[in-house]
Formats: structure tokens, sequence, C-alpha cells
């Protein structure tokens, strides 16, 4: 599986920004994915995951109200729409995608159950 990621860029504090990650190969295999961000001098963390076939969505405090993490199977994409966006989510962002049957969930705010990983695009947010 490859994954793809776009959509970052600079906005400023209170805007949007809408990420995208397209995944190819065997996206059959594809039991969750979710999006990761790492911001300068920190280490990398959760940010929200989505289970591919039931669609239940999973989001780390910070964001919860402002983004919405969605799934369109038939394009095998996910998408990340960030609202109200603050300097504190200035980071790079990181799509991943865990295997199915895989017990991801009970670890899906780790890196560890994610064994596809795209290549990071970079959200900046001016405040």
């Amino acid at each position: 599986v490859q994954l793809q990621a776009s959509g970052g860029g600079l906005v400023q504090a209170g805007g949007s920004l809408r990420l995208s990650c397209a995944a190819s190969g065997d996206t059959l295999s594809i039991g969750a994915a979710g999006w990761f961000r790492q911001a300068p001098r920190k280490e990398r963390e959760f940010v929200a995951a989505i289970s591919w076939s039931t669609g239940t969505t999973y989001y780390t405090d910070s964001v919860k109200g402002r983004f919405t993490i969605s799934r369109d199977n038939a394009k095998s994409t996910v998408i990340l729409q960030m609202n109200s966006l603050e300097h504190e989510d200035t980071a790079v962002y990181y799509c991943a995608a865990a295997k199915r049957g895989t017990n991801w969930y009970k670890d899906r705010e780790r890196a560890r159950p994610y064994a596809y990983w795209g290549q990071g695009t970079l959200v900046t947010v001016s405040s």
C-alpha cells in the first residue's frame, strides 16, 4: 500500500485546511487509517483515526470539535478537515494505514499498528 498526502499550506489562525491521503496498491488490506503530526522539536503525535469498514472515528482531545476525519472507500482516500486552526496545530502531518485483521484500535494512538505511512505535508498556522 502506498499513501500520498496532500493539502497542506499556510493559513491564518481561525482558518481551515483540508488534507487528503490517497491510497494505492492493495487497498483492500487496509483496516484503518489515521493522521499523525510532528511539530518542530516535538515527538510525533496522534491526531485522528478511522475504521475503514465501520467509519468509527477517534480523535485526540486537542482537536475534538475542530477536526473531522472521513474516508471514501470507493476512492481509497482519507480526508482530514481542519477548522478553527490554531498556531499550535502547526506541524508536518502524516497519514498512515493499518492492516486489516490487526488489533489496531487498541494502540490506535501509537505509531506501532500502522504499517504504511505517507510522506508528510506541512501545515503552518500563522497567529
